[in-house]
């Protein structure tokens, strides 16, 4: 395993590749784990997730670096980061043990209830775009829910996930609780059909998801996917439009434009389209790239060349098919995977910007006659992760949010944003089933029927 700095095209550091022989000897001892875990008292599991939660708290700036160094991450958006994992961990510290309580169901017996049991040893796959939080937010209600997490991170991020499986390990976590597979995406097959796993989480690309699912499902081991996203945000002709370019500005930009919720399709009513794309682009120049390590910078390089060059040929083929380029879409000269912020409008269907999940700092902007085709546009899509709607009328976009747009989440004058509060997921072929609050910590328990007579 090799971890590139993508700013400087530098060897980070090589990992040894674990044998099958190192991967079977960590599903076992996953496996023996899961059988003393799973008895283990609600507050015992939330000292240690606490602990957990110091320990990144305490690394903070260690592990802002890493994600620089390893993807690219801005280090004040890689503290962001470790911060919000100490939030998921504090958080179902708290409110694991009322999520999972016994939950009465009143029937002509004198007594009936859900009871909730974890299930097992619990494979996630995980991605290098979000290298902590997309680990934490599987682990910390997966672990306090009593199962056992072992995980397959991203090999450009191995160093995370080293990072990850010591944070757990000094939190106290006994042996087996949580173990990383440093190991190719070749062998993830074999580890589903290990008969220690029982279940997996999935967040990475279709192509990734289809082919866990498929496996899984000829096993019938449970799965939840979190799939791409081509997320629409919807400016209507009453909107804010100064706060609306804002945010979508934000949205497209974070983490370099490489986040399944990140704004991509901008669909906006004629009326205002010129207005709104003009305040778009001010907003999106105002952000320069340069080196992640440094405090200044807001946009660091994509994750790795090849994505780099990918994001410039979805840009390049938009543009030969007719839209026109506001901002950006040259490749610079010069080292590092560097790709500016980019402005593309008329944007129309048939169209890679319009159909394709644009993974890069890349704005396509789509003009509408009127609030029908913006909903009818925002859900020609394969994809179904997250949406916004802006408009003064917040009533009516709330109505639009909650009623016409075909997504796992939708907000209303704000981006699109994970909260270990609120369930995150996404359907069509963003993947199925839920992550975070009570809905993701009983994805992997077994809500078992009880009925005295």
């Amino acid at each position: 395993m090799k971890s590139i700095n993508p700013t400087t095209g530098e060897l980070v550091a090589e990992y040894p590749d674990h044998t099958w022989s190192e991967v079977e000897t960590r599903l076992e001892a996953a496996q023996r784990a899961f059988k003393d875990w799973r008895r283990t008292a609600m507050a015992t599991r939330a000292d240690h997730m606490r602990r957990a939660a110091d320990g990144l708290e305490a690394r903070k700036e260690e592990f802002a670096r890493l994600m620089a160094v390893e993807m690219g991450k801005p280090v004040t958006a890689g503290r962001a980061e470790v911060e919000k994992c100490v939030w998921v961990c504090r958080y179902y510290a708290e409110e694991a043990e009322g999520m999972l309580a016994d939950r009465a169901i009143p029937t002509d017996r004198p007594k009936s209830y859900i009871h909730h049991e974890p299930l097992g040893p619990v494979l996630a796959v995980m991605p290098w775009n979000f290298p902590f939080w997309q680990v934490f937010r599987f682990a910390a209600p997966g672990i306090m829910a009593g199962n056992v997490g072992v995980l397959k991170h991203a090999s450009n991020v191995s160093g995370c996930a080293r990072a990850i499986e010591e944070v757990m390990a000094e939190a106290g976590f006994p042996a087996g609780v949580f173990a990383s597979l440093l190991i190719s995406s070749s062998m993830v097959a074999a580890v589903l059909e290990h008969p220690a796993i029982v279940a997996a989480t999935l967040t990475g690309s279709d192509p990734a998801g289809r082919a866990v699912a498929a496996k899984a499902g000829s096993l019938l081991k449970k799965t939840v996917l979190e799939l791409g996203g081509s997320d629409p945000y919807l400016v209507l002709a009453d909107a804010d439009l100064a706060a609306a370019a804002a945010t979508c500005a934000t949205s497209r930009l974070i983490n370099g434009g490489q986040s399944c919720i990140a704004a991509k399709r901008f669909i906006v009513v004629d009326d205002v389209a010129e207005e709104f794309i003009e305040l778009l682009v001010a907003e999106m120049s105002k952000v320069q790239m340069g080196d992640p390590l440094q405090d200044t910078t807001r946009l660091g390089p994509q994750a790795r060349h090849d994505l780099r060059d990918d994001l410039a040929d979805q840009v390049r083929r938009t543009v030969e098919a007719g839209a026109r380029l506001r901002l950006g879409g040259s490749v610079p000269e010069g080292p590092g995977a560097f790709y500016p912020p980019t402005v593309l409008i008329g944007v129309e269907k048939g169209m890679a910007a319009y159909h394709e999940e644009i993974f890069g700092p890349a704005a396509a902007v789509i003009t509408v006659a009127n609030e029908d085709e913006a909903v009818e546009v925002a859900n020609d899509t394969q994809f179904g992760l997250g949406a916004a709607v802006f408009s003064r009328d917040v009533a009516r976009a709330e109505r639009l949010a909650a009623e016409r747009i075909e997504a796992g989440c939708c907000f209303v004058n704000a981006l699109v944003a994970s909260d270990p509060r609120l369930p995150f997921g996404g359907i069509k072929t963003s993947g199925y089933g839920r992550e975070l609050a009570d809905l993701g910590i009983r994805e992997f328990v077994n809500q078992k029927t009880v009925v005295v007579g």
